[in-house]
């Protein structure tokens, strides 16, 4: 009887031990990749620059926004900021949604995609034309530089035949970028563009920028940032009440704190 008891005694230490390491030995096993990512992002900026041009005239904004991306290249998003209702006419906001397919191919990527800007509240008095644009683009980038081109499906920022006299659907944009991490977590950026205006020609305008960017742990950053444009100061000058007058194209520097999730 001792014996027996002896024996069940080892045999339940035995599986006591073996339930104990198959825990253990699953936590070894390293856990597959996912499918899909959904990061999210906010940041305070010194203004909102879009392609060179103030949208806040110079004022402070709040951006954020979440972005999904799905291990076979697809991604959408969606973002938005403030915006001064002067430079973009009665507008509240802005909303950007966003989607394509990028594909890496060694040091290439190849990316298409589009863009949908919305802006609440934005029209055009007294047209009530909508100030709201979807653009489609394509992009090649080489390790650190790419080559963007962007496409307005519809009329470019409410410039249309109800408000002005033509439309403007056609507007394109033509950019180069460059990021080059010279020394690590700190990225050199430089960016030059041309916006072409349909029907608009003395619209168009050329932009560049020449910045440092500086990444920290826990997903912060931090960045500032030279930018300038040739837009014509007398279509790109807004004035409040004809009172303070703001040109929404002239030389600025751009400085941010932003954190992704």
């Amino acid at each position: 009887m001792k014996q027996n008891n002896t024996l069940i005694r080892s045999v339940l230490l035995s599986l006591g031990a073996l339930s104990l390491s198959v825990p253990f030995a699953a936590q070894a096993e390293e856990a597959p990749a996912p499918a899909y990512t959904i990061t999210s992002n906010i940041g305070v900026f010194s203004q909102y620059i879009f392609r060179g041009i103030s949208y806040t005239q110079e004022n402070p904004a709040v951006q954020g926004g979440f972005d999904f991306a799905h291990e076979s290249g697809a991604y959408l998003g969606i973002w938005g900021t403030n915006v001064s209702d002067l430079a973009l006419s009665n507008a509240t906001g802005e909303i950007d949604l966003y989607g394509g397919f990028a594909k890496t191919f060694g040091d290439w990527t190849v990316d298409v995609g589009f863009l949908q800007f919305i802006f609440p509240g934005g029209k055009y008095d007294p047209s009530g034309e909508s100030l709201n644009t979807l653009e489609l683009n394509a992009a090649v980038s080489w390790k650190f530089i790419q080559l963007k081109y962007s496409y307005a499906v519809t009329d470019y920022f409410g410039f249309s035949k109800k408000s002005f006299g033509a439309d403007s659907d056609g507007s394109d944009y033509l950019e180069l970028n460059a990021n080059y991490e010279f020394m690590p977590s700190w990225v050199l950026n430089a960016h030059v563009g041309h916006q072409k205006v349909k029907n608009y020609g003395d619209y168009d305008f050329t932009d560049w920028k020449l910045g440092v960017t500086k990444n920290f742990e826990g997903g912060w950053q931090a960045a500032v940032a030279y930018i300038d444009t040739n837009a014509d100061k007398t279509l790109y000058t807004i004035c409040d009440n004809g009172i303070r007058c703001k040109d929404t194209g002239d030389s600025k520097w751009l400085l941010y704190v932003k954190r992704t999730f």
